[in-house]
């Protein structure tokens, strides 16, 4: 049974602006799927859609074989946002023990205090929110998805503004996660990370799903994964 299922996902924005026309897609156990699109193709308003942050208008969307609006769905998928937007007012526990409260797990603060000092963020654990950088919201993001493990896991852009060492570390936990038989779907701009990671890719243009195929399989087309997708805007500027 696929962890995350689409059909036929329509939605537009004031009624007559449309993001997304009949998208339709499978995520499978032990699989992590790369979503590519250039901005304003849909990505985000997929994954707000998946997550029920906007109203599903049109289509089916099941996370783990539950409708995605569910409670079952939710506790299912974990999403980890572009922006840094967490609770200042907390600390780096206080947040990640609030996720594990939500989620029903109970949280391993001496393993969560161990991959703050992996990810270079040695001693910070019990520090507000407020005093972390940019680069550290991010990677308390990461953490916490990496210690609740669910089933699936959606990163919109996350990777933005991590340190490069960071971002090794990431892509070697993302690779544990799909060992373990858990889901992963990575929206990036970073092609080199994705042909490296991703089993399969997705690319949205214009609200469209152009391409579900293997990771190995467009870039023996097309050279490239960035190949594919600046030859695509490059066609498409060029038209009359």
């Amino acid at each position: 049974m696929p962890v995350l299922e689409a059909h036929g996902v329509t939605y537009s924005y004031d009624g007559y602006v449309t993001v997304l026309e009949e998208v339709g897609f499978t995520v499978d156990a032990g699989e992590i799927v790369g979503l590519l699109g250039p901005n304003g193709s849909g990505k985000s308003t997929l994954i707000k859609t998946v997550f029920d942050l906007l109203r599903l208008q049109a289509g089916s969307i099941t996370v783990s074989g539950h409708e995605h609006a569910s409670p079952a769905a939710k506790s299912a998928a974990i999403y980890l946002a572009s922006n840094d937007y967490l609770p200042q007012f907390l600390t780096g526990r206080e947040y990640i023990e609030m996720l594990g409260r939500l989620y029903g797990v109970d949280v391993d603060h001496a393993a969560a205090a161990r991959l703050f000092e992996t990810f270079s963020m040695s001693g910070r654990f019990g520090d507000l929110i407020e005093d972390y950088s940019h680069g550290m919201r991010k990677k308390t993001q990461i953490v916490s998805a990496l210690l609740l493990r669910r089933p699936l896991t959606i990163i919109d852009e996350t990777l933005n503004g991590i340190d490069i060492e960071a971002l090794h570390l990431t892509g070697k936990e993302l690779g544990r996660l799909r060992d373990e038989g858990r889901s992963v779907v990575l929206c990036t701009h970073d092609f080199a990370l994705l042909e490296r990671l991703a089993d399969r890719v997705l690319f949205l243009d214009h609200g469209v799903l152009v391409a579900d195929a293997s990771t190995a399989s467009l870039v023996d087309e097309h050279g490239s994964l960035a190949a594919m997708v600046f030859g695509r805007l490059d066609a498409e500027h060029n038209r009359p």
